[in-house]
């Protein structure tokens, strides 16, 4: 795909984020060249599903050269720290939004062997093949709306390289049958490397900081976070707001003075009913449903709990929520919603930008080309389709169509252009040379042409040696 310029709905965009920058930071607007070039780069990821320089050079051919957009991303003056939050409020403004549901969840990216220069990556346990890999893992804050779902903060996690040693070393000999008292003393996290739940919660007060006006009504996470640290924190910072995470079948609750794992009490004691669940507020599906108001004792407080099985399903899972003065259905379709952060990483990966060749070196690299990459989908919400499909009250259309649809409307103006010039034959041949510059084949290692594929039959000579 190629292009003389970005299309009109980035342009537009790209525009507006300025204006909302001025507003935030008058001294943080963009120069026309940084305009110029953030387009641009908007533009490529529309074209390429990458933050590839070497791609978007490609895409232009050979307008745009790979070091000078290499060298906007890492000198320019541009007020990265703002960019995104700008974004976000230019979002929110747009679609007239004033409340929603905060999702939380971490995505894993898996990399290449070779990641010295890739910010934060680490060992991963890769969930396909059941080994480990390396890559690098982004803790992502999701705001769901009565007509959006989208992106409004992230945070790379990095583990605590010392404390990861000690957790190894300790396990090892555990093995060897060591008593505890004779194994080294778990040593503190380095304040450098914060938990999951850490990052988080700054995630959260940062969104209160800079949308304090957006009411929340829930945050969602999953078990990860089902820790009464975080869930009362997580309250306190939208005050009193509902925090519905989940726990795992064995632990504890206190029932009548007596101690019982979850999947006893739920199994046994309080058994669930047939109940009818609009899924997302769309889809109703059946489920059986049970819950109870009980102290939590890893918590060590009451919490409201909910066992939760769909029709398909042999075994409960476990919902928890803070504030228990919900009904127990309202809880239950409230947790659906999280779902929708799988939805997002999904279209993220595929279609915006954060992919295999989103590997941008350092801390600023990695950083910056993963705020591309969600600008873009903020780019899309905005589309003038999108908005209007919105503003209807219409299901929105797919990350996917939607990318689609403008990449042909893209290829359209680029012929159209093309047709508009003064001699177009003379511009076809002026093409033809460039793509012949700009796309350079490569030779395989595939194939054995001008390669010796050596001696693939029977020697004379060692006949006798077979027939002994």
């Amino acid at each position: 795909m190629m292009m003389y310029e970005p299309t009109q709905f980035i342009k537009t965009f790209v525009t507006d984020l300025d204006a909302a920058l001025a507003k935030l930071k008058p001294n943080a607007q963009l120069t026309q060249l940084q305009r110029m070039w953030l387009a641009f780069c908007l533009m490529g990821i529309l074209l390429t599903n990458s933050v590839c320089w070497a791609k978007f050079e490609r895409a232009s051919l050979g307008n745009y050269k790979i070091a000078a957009l290499s060298w906007m991303f890492r000198e320019a003056k541009v007020a990265w720290e703002y960019l995104l939050l700008a974004s976000v409020t230019l979002v929110l403004e747009r679609h007239g939004i004033t409340e929603g549901v905060l999702v939380l969840d971490e995505s894993d990216r898996a990399r290449t062997k070779r990641t010295k220069r890739i910010y934060g990556v680490h060992k991963q346990k890769h969930k396909a093949s059941g080994g480990y890999v390396n890559g690098q893992t982004v803790v992502l804050l999701l705001l769901v709306t009565q007509t959006i779902t989208f992106p409004v903060g992230f945070a790379f996690y990095i583990p605590d390289p010392a404390l990861k040693a000690w957790g190894k070393e300790d396990k090892r000999l555990k093995k060897l049958g060591m008593a505890k008292k004779d194994r080294p003393a778990k040593v503190e996290r380095d304040s450098r490397y914060p938990t999951k739940m850490q990052i988080a919660l700054t995630l959260l007060q940062a969104f209160k900081t800079a949308h304090g006006t957006i009411k929340i009504k829930a945050i969602l996470a999953d078990a990860l976070y089902g820790a009464a640290n975080f869930m009362d924190n997580a309250s306190q910072i939208f005050n009193i707001t509902q925090v519905i995470s989940q726990l795992h079948e064995n632990q504890l609750i206190e029932y009548k003075g007596k101690k019982r794992s979850l999947k006893n009490y739920f199994n046994t004691i309080n058994k669930g009913v047939n109940v009818t669940i609009r899924v997302r507020g769309g889809e109703e599906v059946k489920a059986t449903v049970s819950s109870a108001r009980l102290k939590v004792l890893a918590q060590g407080k009451k919490r409201m709990v909910v066992a939760l099985k769909y029709e398909d399903e042999s075994d409960y899972r476990y919902l928890v929520a803070t504030d228990m003065t919900w009904r127990t259905l309202d809880v239950v379709q409230a947790y659906t919603f999280r779902w929708l952060v799988e939805v997002f990483f999904e279209d993220w990966k595929l279609y915006e930008g954060w992919g295999r060749e989103a590997k941008q070196l350092d801390e600023e690299g990695s950083s910056r080309g993963l705020i591309l990459s969600l600008l873009f989908d903020h780019c899309l919400l905005l589309h003038p389709e999108q908005a209007a499909r919105i503003e209807n009250k219409l299901p929105a259309y797919t990350v996917g169509s939607l990318q689609r649809k403008s990449q042909m409307e893209a290829l359209l103006e680029f012929i159209k252009k093309l047709l508009e010039d003064e001699n177009p034959a003379d511009k076809l041949k002026q093409l033809a040379g460039l793509i012949d510059n700009v796309f350079q084949l490569m030779p395989s290692g595939k194939h054995m042409s001008g390669r010796d594929l050596g001696c693939l039959e029977p020697t004379v000579s060692l006949k006798y040696r077979a027939a002994g």
